[in-house]
């Protein structure tokens, strides 16, 4: 199943890794080790924001995901359930009976 994880950087750490050159290192290795789909980098809020998508099998790989990010970079993290166009197309059928029974 694939989440959408949304990683943002606190400015005082982004700042404190930008000034002693870790910045980049930190984040390549850290993209290395939990392997995105792909990866989406912005502002939000005024803070570096990562967009990533990653594909897990069981929810219990959250916590392999995350404490990269918390501890090399001390992220705040979301995490969300996303479909593709496809796996949205297989809900059809659990849609319908829910309507038929609730709508």
């Amino acid at each position: 199943m694939r989440f959408l994880v949304k990683a943002t950087i606190p400015n005082s750490t982004g700042n404190a890794r930008m000034l002693d050159g870790t910045f980049a290192s930190r984040l390549q290795s850290v993209l290395e080790d939990i392997k995105p789909e792909a990866a989406y980098f912005t502002a939000v809020g005024g803070h570096r924001t990562a967009f990533l998508i990653i594909n897990m099998s069981d929810g219990s790989q959250i916590p392999g995901i995350g404490e990269p990010l918390f501890l090399a970079m001390d992220c705040e993290l979301e995490v969300y359930p996303v479909m593709m166009l496809d796996d949205l197309m297989n809900a059809e059928p659990a849609i319908a009976a829910a309507v038929q029974k609730y709508g």
